[in-house]
């Protein structure tokens, strides 16, 4: 079974790797079930505490002891451990178990009251890979483990172990959010070395100084590095969050160094003054200025740092990266920078031409008209305070109108779908749905989707015959171009079409934009129950929050996070009948729980595995 192979030869190597925190198997390993048949018992009068009592008996490991064990006389030569019996290890072996003899020699054995066979530990999950019979690992991260790392480490062993697969065997990843995490710090580092390069072009296209543009170039590698310093001090790794943090930092670091620069080279122009006294002097003016400008926007970007809540775990590496790249920077400005002005930097009187000479009768021209509309703008001040006041009123009556969101929803590259049927339904039933879902994806949307894992038995809401879930791993973005065949869109018409399924309430979820912070995107409401509210009222109260809350505009898709309730049926056993009739009340308990379920006998040996020997009525 595909269940007992990932349990037997995946799942311990998997868990060895660095990185995972734990695995769980969608599909059950080997058990020896025993499927007894109530006749029979009866006709043999034989009790199901009858048969597991002799498997017990005939199934176990007895260590005898040793011969020429200590103390012995000087005479003896040899030790040898004595075995008198092992566990039993096939079908056959179970059949064999002798339940019952006479004094005549007729014996009854364990096949003649129940059917053996190797089947699985349990039946309460199907799995499926598009469509074909399947079985899933979910390996978990451990804290603070490297997610790209442990994933590629976990793919590097399964490709090893793979040599080994029995014939027919393949491997899929229907839900690896690894992809989505390295296109995502991709496209920030990407945009990291634009945003250098771009600051590096406009300092050389103002500057117009080769020596001038270096030296504010030099200080962005420094303030980075110093900046992962900080950042490896207080335990925070390189993500999305701390390299968006670099990318909106590096226009503001080097502004500290160009100031620096600017006011040197200003100096040296207009007061003749060689690069150290210039350098001197430019530290004299400017250095409280440079420590203001850092104290202001740390003031601005520090108190993130303090929020409480999911706002504050989300934006606290945000504010600790800027917060610490702009204090390096002022420190960088303030000892580094004057160094290299005073050591570097040459003034030089040679005249531009050519696009420079240009672009600076441009700046000129645009300048002087930029002064002019502030002078106009200052003798005006009424006029122009009229125009502000309209402005800030336009702005906060968009701000309230605007549409509001936690943080937006990406296209992570999966989607599930989870469905519920109606209490009580059994296991067939969620079969049926599941291929109806399955057929839908594999024809309406075959362009989109790579792989479905579903399961039947479990959802995001529990485990029970009338859950299920799937998983679906999409095409990448390069495939899938456009909005409408963007991840939310394909779940909304999956929503729409799935429907018409009129045996299951069937949601389609996308991830939730940050992984940990709920099951799938949205937000989840918790209703409690008041004292004194029983569990039908707070069912019913429940149910018409979900009808109000479907018709509201601006929610959909609102759904109870638990399974409904199953019908019960209530068994009670009269002790003083039982009594009477000569039963062990522990008979009557252990023949219906045999009855109704099942039971753990012991151990057997599968292929020097140690593994469950369950038995049940049948």
């Amino acid at each position: 079974m595909n269940g007992d192979y990932l349990v037997s030869n995946i799942q311990d190597p998997l868990s060895r790797i660095n990185g995972v925190g734990s695995v769980q198997v969608f599909g059950g390993e080997h058990a020896m079930r025993i499927w007894m048949n109530p006749q029979k018992l009866k006709s043999y009068s034989l009790m199901p505490s009858d048969i597991i009592s002799k498997i017990k008996e005939q199934n176990a490991q007895i260590s005898v002891g040793k011969i020429g064990e200590e103390p012995a006389p000087n005479t003896q030569m040899i030790t040898a451990t004595v075995r008198a019996q092992s566990q039993l290890k096939n079908v056959s072996e179970f059949e064999n178990i002798i339940i019952k003899s006479d004094k005549n020699g007729s014996i009854v054995k364990l096949k003649d009251v129940a059917r053996v066979e190797l089947g699985s530990s349990s039946y309460q999950n199907v799995a499926t890979l598009n469509g074909h019979p399947a079985a899933g690992l979910a390996v978990m991260l451990a804290p603070n483990a490297n997610a790209l790392n442990t994933s590629e480490n976990v793919k590097s062993k399964i490709s090893e172990l793979q040599k080994d697969f029995p014939e027919g065997y393949k491997v899929a990843y229907p839900k690896d959010i690894t992809g989505f995490i390295k296109i995502s710090i991709h496209e920030v580092i990407e945009t990291l070395i634009i945003a250098i390069v771009l600051v590096v072009l406009v300092m050389y296209l103002f500057l117009q100084n080769i020596r001038s543009t270096i030296i504010p170039a030099i200080t962005v590698p420094v303030v980075l590095l110093g900046t992962f310093g900080v950042l490896s001090l207080f335990g925070y790794s390189i993500n999305t969050l701390t390299l968006f943090g670099m990318v909106l930092a590096i226009g503001l670091l080097v502004d500290d160094a160009i100031v620096v620069v600017e006011n040197v080279e200003r100096i040296m122009s207009t007061e003749g003054k060689n690069a150290k006294e210039a350098t001197a002097q430019s530290m004299q003016e400017i250095s409280g200025a440079l420590i203001a400008v850092a104290a202001v926007l740390s003031a601005v970007f520090l108190p993130m740092a303090f929020f409480g809540g999911s706002t504050g775990m989300i934006y606290k590496q945000f504010s600790v990266t800027i917060v610490s790249a702009m204090i390096l920077s002022v420190i960088v400005a303030l000892t580094l920078t004057p160094a290299l002005c005073g050591s570097f930097l040459k003034h030089s009187n040679k005249p531009h031409r050519g696009f420079f000479k240009s672009f600076n009768k441009f700046y000129e021209k645009s300048e002087s008209k930029y002064l002019k509309i502030v002078n106009f703008s200052l003798n005006k001040k009424t006029i122009f305070m009229v125009v502000y006041l309209i402005i800030v009123a336009a702005v906060l009556g968009l701000f309230h109108r605007s549409s509001t969101g936690f943080i937006p929803n990406e296209d992570q590259g999966d989607m599930m779908i989870m469905f519920t049927l109606p209490a009580s339904s059994s296991l067939s039933r969620t079969n049926e749905v599941t291929k109806q879902i399955e057929q839908y994806l594999m024809t309406k949307e075959k362009n989109n989707i790579d792989y479905i894992f579903s399961v039947s038995g479990f959802n995001f809401s529990g485990s029970g015959s009338n859950a299920g879930m799937a998983f679906i791993a999409l095409k990448n973005w390069d495939q899938r171009k456009g909005e409408i065949n963007s991840a939310q869109s394909i779940a909304n018409r999956a929503m729409m079409s799935l429907n018409s399924i009129k045996d299951a309430q069937v949601y389609a979820l996308v991830p939730p934009a940050i992984m940990g912070l709920g099951q799938s995107n949205g937000f989840t409401f918790e209703l409690q129950a008041a004292p004194g509210t029983d569990r039908d009222k707070l069912s019913q109260l429940k149910n018409e929050l979900i009808q109000e809350a479907n018709k509201s505009p601006i929610l959909a898709g609102v759904r109870g996070n638990s399974l409904p309730d199953n019908p019960q049926v209530q068994i009670d056993i009269d002790n003083q009948k039982a009594t009477a009739l000569g039963l062990s009340l522990s008979d009557v308990r252990n023949t219906m729980s045999y009855a109704f379920g099942g039971s753990y006998v012991n151990d057997f040996l599968d292929n020097n595995r140690v593994k469950k020997s369950l038995c049940s009525r049948r």
